[in-house]
């Protein structure tokens, strides 16, 4: 669905998008993650035909955006990070403006408004002023905008910034039913943990350049192996226990909490239940013991060194 060749994006001296390679399929959920400044809104202002690249290629459904640019805006639908509404508009005059901008008939318009407006939870609100509406409210109405002349692709920069838990929630929900309805979404976020929930695979990018990509959980496996944290929680204190996981040469450093062991383990699937074995065999009262797992923060965290916008 969305192809993107060695796209460059340079102003002056600075490289704002470096060499960038991503390929998306259809029906994925793609979230774009990195630092203040790590090219992700240029990058998406150039799949969306805002921004001319220096250099590169963007395909979209086969098509070359820069010899297609009519016939690829009507297969995008762009949702920017700060966006503008028209407060003394109606929520359905709202929708019907979009639609008209789009070329679509006033019968399209009513027939589509009218779905859009339930899909985001905005049906009660049809004839109230935008001006009227909580932030989060406005939010899901230009993501309803960008739904108007029915977009193979979703272009989604920050759609949950500046949202209230709840609005959250309320905007992963409708980002799961587009991802049923068959839409290809490329989103970009700094609520990692909703990311890692809704997409289908992520990219971390920093200083215009892709670091790491893959399904989410392939990245946390392949960022985690060899450096797994294992939990240990006691019946009782027990000094027997430190001793024997420091005799063990896959064991790093240990962190004694009371009762509760934290250790560092260089180690695989296997060698973890030769160390469970052995620490049965010399009686060692165990309650639980378990692999803490890496979440998509830590991962990031990892990855990058971080940016200024």
């Amino acid at each position: 669905m969305l192809k993107i060749k060695n796209l460059t994006k340079v102003y002056g001296t600075f490289k704002a998008v470096d060499n960038l390679t991503l390929d998306i399929e259809e029906g994925e959920i793609f979230g774009f993650v990195g630092p203040n400044g790590a090219g992700k809104t240029t990058t998406m202002k150039m799949v969306s035909t805002l921004l001319n690249s220096t250099e590169g290629e963007i395909y979209i459904d086969g098509l070359d955006i820069s010899k297609n640019i009519k016939q690829a805006r009507e297969k995008i639908g762009y949702m920017p990070d700060f966006f503008g509404v028209y407060d003394n508009l109606k929520v359905d005059e709202y929708l019907e403006f979009y639609g008209n901008v789009a070329g679509l008939s006033r019968e399209q318009i009513v027939a589509v408004s009218d779905d859009l407006l339930e899909l985001v939870d905005l049906k009660a609100k049809k004839s109230s002023y935008v001006d009227s509406l909580s932030r989060g409210m406005k939010q899901r109405l230009c993501l309803a905008r960008s739904l108007i002349h029915n977009p193979k692709l979703l272009v989604l920069d920050e759609p949950a910034s500046g949202m209230d838990p709840r609005a959250r929630v309320q905007m992963k929900e409708i980002l799961k039913e587009l991802k049923k309805m068959g839409k290809t979404i490329l989103i970009s976020s700094h609520i990692l943990p909703e990311l890692a929930e809704i997409c289908t695979t992520i990219g971390i990018i920093e200083n215009g350049k892709i670091v790491i990509k893959g399904p989410v959980e392939e990245i946390v496996n392949k960022i985690s192996s060899g450096n797994n944290t294992i939990k240990i929680k006691l019946v009782e204190s027990n000094p027997n226990t430190i001793r024997l996981l420091e005799e063990d040469p896959l064991v790093g450093n240990i962190y004694e909490n009371g009762r509760i062991l934290e250790i560092e383990f260089n180690g695989d699937e296997e060698d973890t239940f030769k160390l469970i074995k052995k620490l049965v065999n010399k009686e060692i009262p165990i309650v639980s013991f378990n692999h803490i797992e890496r979440n998509l923060e830590e991962i990031f965290m990892k990855v990058t060194k971080g940016g200024e916008e």
